[in-house]
């Protein structure tokens, strides 16, 4: 048996270990420490030999006698043991009979018979483990399952469903577990994982996955017979098909199955157990019978070599009893497997202390297998009698139940005891434990209670699985109110004891135990801020209880609410009306406040409610205070229910407990005058409170805050909240609303307004308002919508005018009722001005009213200053100031005293005075506009020559002037007055016959603010009423009525036609200037005329100086009438005048002025002047009616000034040009600067408008030579060059080879779509059918194409390289540069110039062997080489690269072997990397070097191709030259580099410059040019897939044509799919270089079919007609490449129409079976559709709608988007992922596209679009989607959410390192060192297995050697060290 160990030994491993205890109850305060638990000593013996573990299902190695012997030797051991710990004894016997009742798996590791019965515990429960449960809850999310032992565990809505059944559910079905799930049912489950919280608890995840309970099962091992479960996965007509979570079988059941019909109905995913009834094998389906009788009966039969993986719980199997146990009974069943019961699970639910006499040994019993543990075999089984019958146990009993007469039936010495509760309507076992006996510690169970004495028990839960109640006798917990969750009720007032207290509230403990939550704002009536100092832990206070939910308790320990005695609502049906109750504030809104009672129940208390017109605020509060002023979260109130609606959940409050009445008298009604406070400003006006009783609520709209319309809007723009209105009239109650009015006419005349049609007199005149316009008409209202109607001939005096130009709804009006038929209720009014026109001067003197009101709100809103500076500027008054400026117009006057106070005298009132700058004057006041701080003044002597022999005191002259003024005039009084000043709405006039008084008169009344205003001179003469003496009514003005409001009649219809009538078109006019504009002058002439000078109407001749330089406001002029005015500018003016000198001089008559000289020519050079810009056209005026307009690269040739397109021309602007087109129709020119040579036929310019121009009038001003302007339309692909716009409809094309003056790498690098450059045209050529071919060159040594200075910088940074521009100019061995053109496995094509190509056979490529050519002479790649042979008739020339020979070639040592030397230390770039090492290029020199395998590193280097690559900057040794082979070996590794310290190598950037100045070397040999330096050669060296890739792209680069790109990969799929996953195993490394072979196969073999169409292309020339093509694709009709060039030539044809027509044939041409062919095309017409579609969008849609039809519809939508995403039609592409998502919404590719597009348009909506996709994608897809998800947030987003979705993965998937990798690599990219360290940190510290530890270690120390940092790498190398030694040990 191997030696014996000391007991104290085992003692101590069990301490540690801290094993478990079993069946213990959760909920006790107090319980037996498990620290010191006596294990049995035989558990040493395992480490001694290697007995097999038990119990493992296995029998006992052992005989009997060998196991009597080891007994009879432990107990021996164990009583030396007692007596060497009397001290202890009693503690630990009473611990170790705890511990064999809650054993661990026995004794079974010693390989002999086990005391105890097999348990499950807390402690020793695993993952893996398969169990038998119960389920007790059943929620949305999860199910809980009651499991053996009374252990609770989880399964999450997940795990309860297998994927494949769950992808058959609906995404739209709710309660997919209540309906599939019920408490009560048996489930087969497995652990997941295990889960300790904070507090300490361990949650249990489980699952019910039949894929994880069925692994292991094969159609084989099920048999006839044998009871399984599985998922329904769907329904179909006969039956039911079922899935057991393989795909190795299915099953299915019949419809007519008893246990199905009749029953609960059958859903997708419901569990179904049955009997096994018939196997087909063929078909591997299964055919179940699920009769419950039938499954409840049914035993497992014995099968040969059955393993313990085909082992279910609840399998019901034929057992034999082995042997009894202190606890249970042993079983053996199924041949080979032994099981165990514990005394819970025997038949007898009440077990006495005799239960072994009932299972002699050999008693045959059924029984079901309980749990399974594959890690240690052990297997429990139950003997339960509703078990075994397939049934849960019946709870009859309720936690908190008391049962007095409870029978005692087993007392367990040192445990507990087994009771018989007396519950209705069977009796129900429960157990009580030790602990929970009595109230002090009970010593001798046995001796305290006896069997079949009577106790009284309070239950305190129940397990589910053994229907077995848990229960308590202390005496106290029989007192305690609340014992459990359900004793809880809203309301109560309990005293709790405070266990812990954090910032989120108090954890308080009820005498009961059950735990409550007080919040940190119910700990106290205010905010607290440190709750630890008010709440004491220990300490006992008293708490109301405000909510049970989901077993969580809420209290308060607010005192109003704890001593309240208040009803308490709890429901909403406790809510009724008139109820006072205490609440809590929750939130505060404007609009009122949230309140809060018990259970969640919530009211709103109002700010304001409305009963018909009585509005009172709910909430105590005055009218515009704000709720949150007065209240604050989390206070208590005392609130009234106002009403209920418990339906709707709805319960409305108040805080005033005695509600107010509003009497009948004092309600407000329509006419009566308020008061109001602002509350807010609207769009369409001001909300008030009304300052009455029940604080009723109105609005004012904007048209309603004034008599004048400008005045309205001002007054809403300044109008705050808390502004009072002094006085509003009550219009109309709408609802719960008031209209209210401002308007003073309404105001002043609230008592004779009308309220119904009864009040209405005949011929009287009442003021209103317009309420609507329309064509007949316009409708007046009074009060309460009392509404009447003045028709059109009523409105206006003057029938001709519109009414919609006249009126504006809301214009306050005065009506003359003409009838009120109070039959019909309809009133008629008339608003002619002659029957209303007014009596008083109310218009005015509101006016002048709100203008104080409104400057006076202005400065309060602008914080200024108040308006004290009035007071000095009396009206009248005379002030002395500064003359300070002089304007066309008159002088600004300065004061001394006021600073921000200007004054302006106008040349009418300089008197005649001569106003010189800083000269003191003393002026008179006229006028005072207070917002503006602007005074008019006059000097005219007439206001000071009374007064000369005054004194010089301005107060004592102002006041005797306003006293002689007051005494000379009365009130209606008619007087003559003069225009001293003319404003927008009034005049100034002064009064000579009273001592020249200053007064006021409007221009307008109230019927006439639209209508076109009397034109007023200044010094006119005109009669009026004095209307009201200066008051401060008045602001201190003398009010005036003008005569001419009150004849209207007089002065219309005969009068004006008269007067009009002396004018006519040709009549000259003497005509003053009114206004200067731009393009125009405005004149006023005879008696209110007004005309208009058009611009080019000054000069007989338009030119390039200002016509209106020369003209003043005010400057009298004589002008001929040429024209009417359009009926459009009537409203401006009547007259359209000409000064031109040749008009006003000469006779015109009226026919000669009407016919317009249109007479223009092609080629006329013309003046005329900007009137409009955009940003591609220019547009001027040449006449009155003729326009003419500018093209943007017309206007310039250089590209600054096309930049400054807009910025050069200005409104008014003279620009001369030359005619290139000439629409009659339009009467629109196009201009251009140069000349035009057009043939005759185009001169009358038909057909010429702008966007219809033929090609050959557009190209007109074109030559050859021409330098122009012009915009990058697209960067054409491979060595296309550039296709350059250069007018609205013309497009040129640059050669490659026209691009740069100098030979550089990449000509097209400085250029990009847009960018505007200068041109040189170098052929312009005409085709027959009329389009036109425009060649250009930016080449800026060109004549012309720079200015002399400039081209001399030019020439000094870039020297210009002379073009081959003849073939002549060529000769054999001549040194030529030029650019790849293409390139075939034969050679390849280079430019030479635009106009001569030359052939480079494959032998002339190199001296040495060239590989792939395709790859080592990329298209475009510059390229030096000397000409062979040159054929002039056939323009052929050939060119090779190769070196000259040693006679010719000049003495170079670049070449030379004998400059290196063995030891040198030498840098370079890697060339070439070969699997047996790397090829390098020596710097400063043609040799290339081998670097062996074994010579690279010091360490051994796997795989080499990861470690460098092609290109890369490398420092080696040379190791040997051999100068007869010419090989050269070198050596990298770091022993070589320490060595050697004293070879200095120069540095990165010194190599750079070198390389700068002596260009690249390589392979290719270098020339030396006379007179030069070295050209720089680049040889792009590409090496492994990357190259393989880039070879790709280029051959289909070479394959698309510019307007139709081919692209089904829109995202960078380099940038989504690369998540650099590690080949950590070998198995995956194996796969993924087999997935790698076949791409590289894959691409080369497409390759080759790219190069083959090549070489057909290049073997027949390119076609250049439409018959080439035809034979072409006659020759390859199924090549989507050709037809694809076929279009393309066609739009470079500009033949739309029949490039359309190509691809509709290339759709019917191309075989079927040729998928991806025919997709091209459709991408190639989409790409068509949008250039030249009409509309595009509606055209592409038609084209897709129809791929749709013949594709793969989710390449079609890729296609689609991608073509959206190039051209930037980001609207269309977000709408068309929408759809993609709903269509697609399995594939993770298209909601990746989703994310992508979000973020690149910034937009922060991510984490809905990732919920959605996690819920539509399949569970497979979630890791991929995730992991890219993460990777584009953090390249594009917000790297936060990136780290939280790895952090999420990384929860559930800890070992995958290859998201470890991913995400370390996109922190390392962010660079944030800290973080990435402790990323790192968490990453080492895991247990994982050693080949994933060392790639975390060896990244993480390939990062810290990045940064350098010696001790962070030593500190690496020593947790690795760790790791190992610790792995090892």
């Amino acid at each position: 048996m191997g030696a014996k160990k000391n007991p104290r030994d085992a003692q101590r491993k069990e301490k540690k270990s801290n094993g478990p205890n079993f069946n213990k109850p959760s909920f006790k305060t107090t319980k037996p420490s498990n620290d010191a638990l006596v294990k049995h000593k035989s558990k040493t013996l395992v480490e001694d030999e290697e007995v097999p573990d038990f119990p493992r299902g296995g029998r006992s190695s052992l005989s009997k006698q060998e196991r009597d012997e080891i007994h009879a030797e432990v107990d021996a051991e164990f009583e030396v043991e007692q007596r060497e710990l009397k001290k202890n004894r009693r503690k630990k016997l009473q611990r170790t009979t705890e511990d064999d009742f809650g054993s661990l798996f026995g004794d079974g590791i010693t390989g002999k018979l086990p005391r105890h019965a097999n348990k499950i515990t807390l402690k020793n429960i695993s993952p893996g483990m398969k169990l038998w449960g119960v389920i007790a809850e059943v929620n949305e999310k999860d199910l809980v399952i009651g499991l053996p032992g009374g252990l609770r565990g989880l399964v999450r809505m997940l795990d309860a469903l297998d994927p494949d059944v769950k992808s058959e559910i609906t995404d739209m079905e709710s309660n997919i577990l209540p309906s599939r799930f019920h408490v009560g049912q048996l489930v087969s489950c497995i652990v997941l994982q295990l889960d300790d919280d904070k507090k300490g608890k361990r949650k249990v995840w489980l699952s019910l996955r039949l894929s994880l309970l069925h692994k292991g099962f094969t159609l084989d091992a099920v048999q006839e017979g044998m009871v399984l479960t599985a998922y329904v996965k769907s329904i179909q007509d006969h039956g039911y098909i079922l899935h057991f979570g393989l795909p190795s079988f299915t099953g299915f059941l019949l419809k007519n199955d008893q246990a199905v019909t009749g029953q609960i109905e059958v859903k997708i995913g419901q569990l179904l157990q049955g009997v096994v009834v018939r196997i087909d094998k063929v078909r591997q389906v299964i055919y179940l019978d699920c009769d419950l009788d039938t499954v409840s009966k049914c035993v497992t039969k014995d099968l040969k070599g059955i393993s313990i993986d085909l082992l279910v719980p609840g399998m019901m199997v034929n057992a034999r009893v082995q042997s009894t146990l202190e606890n249970g009974v042993m079983l053996s069943f199924l041949t080979y497997f032994t099981g165990t019961v514990d005394i819970f699970h025997l038949q007898n639910s009440y077990p006495n202390s005799n239960w072994k006499d009932d299972y002699n040994q050999n008693k045959k019993v059924n029984a079901r297998i309980l749990f399974i543990d594959p890690s240690t075999r052990a297997i429990g089984l139950t003997l339960s009698a509703n078990l075994v019958h397939n049934k849960a146990p019946p709870s009859h009993v309720k936690s908190g139940d008391i049962y007095d007469d409870s029978k005692v039936v087993r007392v367990d010495k040192g445990w507990g005891l087994l009771l018989e509760i007396p519950s209705i309507p069977v009796s129900t076992p429960a157990y009580v434990s030790i602990s929970d006996v009595a109230e002090e510690e009970v010593r001798k169970l046995e001796k305290k209670f006896k069997e079949g004495s009577r106790v009284r028990v309070r239950v305190l839960g129940f397990r589910h699985l053994e229907g077995l109640a848990t229960g308590i006798l202390k005496a106290g917990a029989m007192e305690d109110p609340v014992f459990t969750h359900s004793d809880v009720k809203p309301g109560m007032v309990v005293r709790a004891k405070i266990i812990a207290v954090d910032s989120f509230g108090a954890i308080v403990q009820f005498p009961g135990g059950v735990k409550a939550l007080c919040p940190v704002q119910h700990m106290s009536e205010f905010e607290i801020a440190k709750p630890g100092k008010k709440f004491k832990v220990g300490a006992e206070l008293v708490f109301r209880v405000l909510g049970c939910k989901s077993k969580r308790i809420t209290v308060t320990h607010k005192k109003t609410l704890v001593k309240s005695k208040l009803g308490i609502i709890s429901s909403y049906a406790d809510a009724t009306d008139g109820l006072i109750t205490h609440g809590w504030i929750t939130k505060i809104e404007k609009h009122g406040c949230f309140v809060r009672f018990y259970n969640g129940v919530q009211g709103f208390a109002p700010r304001l409610v409305s009963n018909h017109l009585d509005y009172r605020s709910e909430l105590g509060l005055e009218p515009g205070c704000d709720p949150s002023t007065m209240y604050h979260v989390g206070q208590v109130v005392k609130c009234r229910i106002t009403s209920t609606v418990p339906a709707s959940r709805r319960i409305n409050l108040s805080f005033i407990i005695k509600p107010s009445r509003v009497s009948e008298e004092d309600m407000v009604k329509e006419g009566s005058l308020v008061s109001g406070v602002v509350d807010r400003v609207t769009t369409n006006g001001v909300v008030v409170y009304v300052n009455a009783k029940g604080y009723l609520k109105g609005t004012i709209s904007t048209e309603h805050l004034a008599d004048h319309h400008g005045h309205a809007t001002l007054m809403k723009s300044v109008v705050k909240p808390g502004y009072e209105f002094d006085q509003l009239l009550v219009l109309d109650i709408n609802g719960n609303n008031l209209v209210l009015s401002a308007k003073h006419s309404l105001i002043n005349s609230s008592e004779q307004l009308p309220l119904d049609i009864s009040q209405i007199r005949h011929n009287t005149v009442v003021h209103g308002y317009i309420c609507n316009l329309i064509e007949k008409g316009c409708f007046v209202r009074f009060l309460a919508r009392l509404t009447a109607f003045s028709p059109r001939n009523k409105a206006t005096d003057d029938q001709r005018v519109e009414l919609s130009e006249s009126f504006y709804i809301g214009q306050s009006v005065r009506s003359n009722i003409l009838d009120a038929n109070t039959d019909t209720s309809k009133i008629v009014v008339s608003l002619k001005q002659s029957l209303c026109y007014s009596t008083d001067a109310s218009f005015i003197q509101e006016y002048f009213m709100l203008d104080e009101k409104i400057a006076k709100l202005q400065l309060l809103d602008t914080g200024g200053s108040e308006l004290k500076w009035v007071e000095g500027f009396s009206i009248g008054n005379i002030i002395e100031g500064k003359i300070q400026e002089a304007k066309d117009i008159g002088v600004v006057v300065s004061f001394e005293k006021y600073h921000d106070v200007f004054g302006f005298i106008t040349h009418y009132q300089l008197g005649g005075t001569i106003a010189e700058i800083g000269s003191r004057v003393r002026a008179v006041v006229l006028d005072v506009a207070k917002a503006e701080c602007l005074v008019d003044l006059s000097l005219k002597p007439e206001f000071f020559d009374d007064n000369r022999g005054e004194s010089s005191n301005n107060q004592s002259h102002k006041k005797k002037r306003k006293r002689e003024t007051s005494k000379d005039l009365e009130v209606h009084q008619t007087v003559n007055a003069i225009v001293e000043i003319v404003k927008e709405n009034y005049l100034v006039l002064s009064v000579p016959e009273c001592n020249y008084a200053i007064g006021y008169a409007s221009v307008s009344d109230y019927n006439t603010q639209k209508f076109p205003r009397n034109q007023y001179l200044n010094g006119q003469s005109v009669i009026a009423t004095v209307m009201a003496l200066p008051s401060p009514s008045t602001s201190g003005r003398l009010l005036l009525l003008l005569k001419s409001m009150s004849e209207a009649t007089e002065t219309s219809s005969s009068k004006r036609a008269k007067k009009k009538s002396s004018y006519q078109v040709g009549s000259l006019v003497q005509a003053e200037i009114t206004e200067i504009k731009p393009l125009e002058l405005k004149l006023k002439f005879g008696v209110g005329f007004h005309g208009r000078v058009h611009i080019t109407e000054v000069n007989d001749v338009n030119v390039l100086e200002d016509p209106f330089s020369n003209i003043r406001i005010g400057q009298t002029v004589t002008a001929r009438i040429v024209s009417k005015a359009k009926q459009s500018d009537k409203r401006n003016y009547q007259w359209e005048l000409s000064l031109k000198p040749k008009m006003v001089t000469g006779s015109c008559d009226e026919d000669k002025l009407k016919t317009e000289d249109a007479n223009f020519s092609t080629g006329q050079c013309i003046t005329g002047f900007v009137y409009k810009v955009d940003s591609e056209w220019v547009y001027f005026t040449i006449s009155r009616d003729v326009r003419a307009q500018l093209f943007i690269l017309d206007s310039a040739c250089e590209p600054n000034e096309l930049k400054e397109f807009q910025k050069r021309f200005q409104v008014g602007k003279a620009v001369s040009g030359r005619i290139l087109s000439f629409n009659k129709e339009k009467k629109l020119l196009r201009l251009v600067p140069n000349p035009v040579a057009v043939s005759k036929g185009y001169v009358d310019g038909k057909d010429l408008e702008v966007g219809n121009h033929s090609n050959e009038i557009v190209a007109a001003h074109i030559h050859e030579g021409d330098i122009v302007g012009g915009r990058v339309s697209k960067i054409l692909s491979g060595v296309g060059g550039l296709l350059v716009q250069i007018g609205p409809q013309l497009y040129g094309r640059v050669h490659f080879m026209e691009l740069t003056d100098s030979w550089v790498p990449d000509p097209l690098s400085g250029y990009h779509e847009g960018q505007f450059v200068r041109c040189r045209v170098l052929e312009a050529s005409r085709s027959v059918k009329g389009t036109t071919h425009v060649d250009l060159s930016l080449r800026s040594s060109l004549d012309g194409m720079l200015s002399q200075s400039s081209a001399e910088i030019s020439n000094t940074l870039h020297p210009p390289s002379k073009r081959v521009e003849k073939i002549e100019e060529l000769h054999s061995n001549m040194v030529v540069q030029g650019y790849v053109k293409n390139v075939t496995s034969k050679g390849c094509f280079i430019f030479l110039s635009r106009k001569i190509d030359a052939k480079i056979l494959l032998s002339n490529l190199s001296d040495g062997y060239v590989e792939n050519p395709e790859k080592d002479f990329p298209v475009g790649k510059l390229l030096i080489g000397r000409v062979l042979s040159v054929e002039p008739l056939s323009k052929r020339v050939e060119v090779t690269l190769k070196k000259l020979s040693a006679s010719s070639a000049p003495k170079s040592e670049l070449n030379d072997l004998r400059t290196l030397h063995i030891g040198d230390i030498i840098s370079g770039r890697i060339k070439r990397i070969e699997s047996y090492g790397l090829f390098i290029t020596i710097d400063d020199t043609n040799l290339v070097g081998l670097c062996h395998v074994s010579e690279l590193s010091d360490d051994h280097i796997d795989n080499i191709e990861t470690k460098y690559r092609a290109g890369e900057r490398v420092t080696a040794k040379i190791l040997k030259v051999d100068e007869q082979r010419h090989r050269v070996s070198l050596g990298m590794k770091n022993s070589y580099m320490g060595d050697s310290s004293d070879n200095e190598l120069p540095s990165k950037q010194e190599s750079d410059e070198a390389i700068r100045e002596n260009g690249f070397s390589d392979d290719t040999q270098m020339v030396t040019f006379p007179g030069r330096n070295l050209l720089e050669l680049q040889n792009l060296d590409i090496d492994g897939e990357d190259g393989e890739c880039l070879v790709l792209a280029q051959a289909e680069s070479r394959a698309s044509i510019p307007a139709l790109e081919v692209s089904l990969d829109d995202i960078d799929q380099t940038e989504m799919d690369n998540l650099n996953q590690e080949q950590i195993d070998e198995a995956d490394t194996i796969n993924k270089k087999n997935k790698r072979q076949s791409k590289k196969k894959d691409k080369e073999e497409r390759e080759k079919e790219i190069r083959a169409a090549e070489e057909r292309l290049l073997e027949n020339d390119i076609p250049r007609t439409a018959d080439e093509f035809e034979k072409l694709v006659r020759s390859s009709p199924n090549s989507s490449f050709v037809w694809i060039k076929y279009m393309a030539f066609m739009l470079s044809m500009a033949d739309v129409e029949k490039a359309r027509s190509i691809a509709e044939r290339a759709l019917k041409t191309i075989n079927i079976r040729e998928e991806n062919e025919k997709l091209n095309i459709w991408v190639a017409y989409f790409n068509l559709e949008n250039e030249y579609g009409n509309p595009p969008e509606e055209a592409v849609m038609k084209v897709f709608q129809r791929a749709l039809q013949y594709n793969d519809p989710k390449k079609v939508y890729l296609a689609l988007l991608g073509m959206y995403e190039r051209t930037e039609q980001h609207k269309l592409g977000g709408e068309l992922l929408d759809k993609m998502v709903k269509k697609f919404k399995h594939s993770c590719k298209v909601w990746l596209r989703r994310v992508h597009l979000i973020l690149k348009q910034q937009q922060d909506v991510v984490q809905p679009v990732v919920n959605r996709a996690l819920l539509s994608l399949p569970r497979h897809k979630h890791i991929k989607f995730i992991s890219q998800t993460a990777i584009l947030e953090f390249k594009s987003g917000v790297p936060d959410r990136g780290r939280s979705m790895f952090e999420g993965i990384l929860r559930e998937y800890p070992k995958r390192t290859d998201l470890w990798s991913i995400y370390l690599d996109q922190e390392i990219r962010l660079g944030d060192v800290d973080v990435i360290r402790a990323l790192f940190e968490r990453a080492v510290s895991m247990s994982l297995p050693p080949k994933k530890m060392k790639f975390l270690f060896k990244k993480y120390l390939e990062y810290e050697k990045s940064l350098g940092d010696k001790e962070r790498i030593e500190s690496v190398k020593r947790k690795a060290m760790e790791y190992v030694e610790s792995t090892l040990a």
